[in-house]
């Protein structure tokens, strides 16, 4: 659980059954003796919730509230008052507590109340999961079940107010131009143009004319002006993907528009004002394309005012059977069959597979398997024969496998695409058929034919 927990309590024994208590409950907690010390915490970590005494030496607990307060409004408070003093809790309140409690208090109210505000700020988060997985009318999905994604859903929440330029990075196939729309749709700019080029399919000149636009006669073919995707997207966001494979030249291009919110048709004499944002993605290191001088750092620097990094699937491994399950239901109407789920071997088999082509690669994996199945649950037998019989198996110490036993699957497995003869499986792994034999450990003998 990964819920942060920040107390500020001078009495030492109530400090102590506080943190024993809600570390018990699995939270992550730290205990401070007075409002100092927590603050201290405060300006080097980020906590979910503070519980604070109201009375304390040098620094009160309101006083360590509106601190907290200023520092991120994202932070529950939640204040420890005596009995006699309930105005100080109320006026707490008035300053965004979230709710008091009062001495001698029943440490199992504290853990309802603590629990109440990690649901509901566990809620708060997967909202924005839910929003974007209706798509909120644009077709817009995306699972996050994992921490990793839950925290990159965290941040998108935080960023829905801000017009800040985004970089996504991580591998081809993660879902990078999902995240862009999702990025889009919960932003203050949900209803204006959400226009996507990438970078990497059209060639320079090309790239210019469908960024740019152009004027009549600016090239052979220009027949007639068009407006670019920069100027049609004004107002709202821009996604460039693959953003590492743009000419250096149209890079300074775009960096004007970015910085100048300006920019000229290619072939055109006057400047054209925009508000756009914009959302890049790469799969690239980008560090190392400016060290050889392929990418501008002053660009990148403009670029990843927030940048994401989404993990391979391979590295959420929690995501990977709700995505099968969203992608049987999406792509199960135009099949006309009745798949009601996974059988266990088939999950099992798609929850280790390494996937190098990402949530794209899983996507394409499910639709073959509906066309393919017959029964009412996606067996092994409908997933493709490349992960069925390399699948990567966690090495969890109860699971590992001797070389031996290894050895003995492997070559079963090489045995059953010969055909069930031995002579040529022997052949394909290089052995002799008496090798063979010994793997298999099967007591009879070759015979010649074999």
């Amino acid at each position: 659980m990964n819920f942060k927990i920040l107390i500020a309590e001078d009495e030492e024994i109530t400090l102590k059954h506080l943190v024993y208590t809600l570390k018990k409950e699995g939270y992550d907690v730290v205990g401070t003796k007075n409002g100092r010390e927590a603050l201290d915490e405060l300006e080097s970590t980020r906590y979910d919730v503070l519980i604070t005494d109201i009375k304390m030496p040098e620094m009160s607990g309101i006083e360590l509230l509106e601190k907290a307060k200023e520092m991120t409004y994202e932070i529950e408070v939640l204040v420890i008052t005596g009995f006699g003093s309930i105005g100080s809790a109320v006026e707490a309140m008035k300053k965004g507590a979230y709710e008091y409690i009062t001495k001698p208090f029943d440490l199992d109210e504290l853990i309802l109340k603590v629990k109440n505000i990690y649901e509901r700020k566990m809620l708060k988060r997967e909202n924005v999961a839910l929003k974007a997985f209706f798509g909120m009318n644009k077709s817009v999905s995306i699972i996050a079940k994992s921490e990793s994604m839950q925290h990159i859903l965290g941040i998108v929440e935080n960023i829905k107010d801000s017009d800040c330029n985004v970089l996504l990075t991580g591998e081809s196939g993660v879902g990078k131009s999902l995240l862009a729309k999702i990025i889009h749709f919960t932003s203050r700019r949900q209803n204006m143009p959400f226009l996507s080029i990438n970078c990497a399919t059209l060639t320079e000149e090309l790239l210019a004319s469908e960024l740019f636009g152009h004027e009549r006669g600016a090239f052979t073919g220009a027949v007639r002006s068009k407006q670019g995707i920069v100027e049609i997207a004004d107002s709202g966001t821009l996604f460039l993907d693959e953003i590492a494979e743009m000419a250096t030249n149209l890079q300074a291009k775009l960096l004007k528009v970015i910085e100048d919110g300006e920019f000229y048709r290619v072939g055109g004499t006057r400047p054209i004002k925009v508000n756009v944002r914009f959302i890049a993605s790469t799969n690239r290191q980008v560090d190392r394309l400016i060290s050889e001088g392929m990418f501008r750092k002053d660009l990148y620097y403009r670029l990843n005012t927030m940048e994401i990094f989404i993990p391979a699937l391979r590295d959420r491994r929690e995501d990977i059977a709700p995505q099968c399950e969203y992608f049987l239901q999406k792509h199960l109407p135009k099949s006309n069959k009745n798949i009601k789920g996974f059988s266990r071997k088939a999950l099992d088999i798609l929850t280790h597979y390494s996937f190098p082509g990402n949530v794209r690669e899983l996507e394409n994996i499910i639709e073959r398997a509906i066309i393919l199945e017959k029964s009412p649950l996606v067996t092994p037998e409908s997933l493709p024969q490349s992960i069925t019989m390399f699948q990567i198996e966690t090495m969890e110490p109860s699971q590992i496998k001797t070389i031996d036993e290894l050895n003995k699957e492997y070559a079963e497995k090489v045995v059953e695409l010969a055909g069930g003869n031995k002579s040529k499986a022997a052949e394909l792994l290089g052995i002799s058929r008496t090798s063979l034999w010994r793997i298999l450990k099967e007591e009879q003998v070759f015979d010649e034919h074999d």
